[in-house]
């Protein structure tokens, strides 16, 4: 399979990869600013939007399909499963990813005795189990929870129901393979061995990746900076728009 993808603007290369539930058009409005200053690829992560399902499902193997089909030298954006996403790939790849902005993006997202900054494995679960009797209220009850804490949670709830409506749900697989990265991925004992530039954009009151998890990307990443979004929940590229846009540009450019 090959991964769909939108390409537009002109520049340097940019990669925009999405979060579990979603497809790139989620990206719509970030990437109309972005696009005047970068050549954008907007992806459609394997069973999203318009891309067929690939086996397996894991961080590897997206991260391989990835280097396979963007572009030979790139940045990054990766908002929270994207992020895990784009670790993995700059890992995987040193010599294509040549930086990488990690939006909302938790190393370990599943809560451990030794990591609190996490949703707890029992919460995951259960969004899986529902997956099964009723997908597209599960997902909506996904988003609130993104949306909870933000300033503006209405805006960013509704912004993120509206992307199922535009391309459809995702593909069983992919909700299940996606959430099944949630729950047993742990980079942390990777990330010292990312050596780009990685800038890392957390809303403050983040509740599915919490504050924590940002401040360690920040500490545990060799050429980390950290930027804290004020008043910002889980996606603040909806609901503080012109900040994101503004770090993103200036640390690409």
């Amino acid at each position: 399979m090959s991964l769909h993808h939108t390409a537009l603007g002109a520049g340097r290369d940019l990669v925009l990869v999405h979060g579990w539930g979603t497809h790139g058009g989620i990206w719509s409005e970030l990437a109309d600013g972005l696009a005047q200053r970068f050549r954008l690829h907007v992806v459609d992560l394997p069973g999203c939007g318009e891309s067929a399902d690939c086996e397996p499902y894991s961080l590897d193997h997206v991260a391989t399909v990835l280097a396979r089909d963007m572009p030979a030298r790139c940045r990054v954006v990766g908002w929270s499963l994207g992020g895990q996403i784009a670790l993995a790939w700059a890992q995987k790849a040193p010599h294509q990813v040549e930086s990488v902005a990690l939006i909302a993006t938790n190393p370990c997202f599943a809560r451990r005795k030794d990591w609190p900054h996490a949703v707890s494995s029992e919460v995951l679960q259960e969004f899986g189990r529902a997956l099964a009797t009723d997908c597209l209220g599960t997902l909506q009850r996904f988003f609130s929870l993104q949306a909870f804490g933000d300033e503006r949670k209405r805006d960013a709830a509704a912004r993120l129901r509206a992307c199922l409506r535009r391309r459809g749900v995702p593909s069983a697989a992919a909700l299940a393979g996606g959430l099944n990265i949630l729950l047993e991925a742990d980079q942390r004992a990777e990330l010292a061995a990312i050596s780009q530039p990685v800038l890392v954009l957390h809303g403050e009151r983040d509740h599915v990746a919490p504050l924590g998890a940002g401040e360690h990307l920040g500490r545990s990443l060799p050429n980390a900076e950290l930027v804290v979004i004020p008043g910002a929940a889980h996606a603040p590229f909806i609901t503080a728009l012109p900040e994101v846009s503004a770090h993103l540009t200036r640390f690409f450019q």
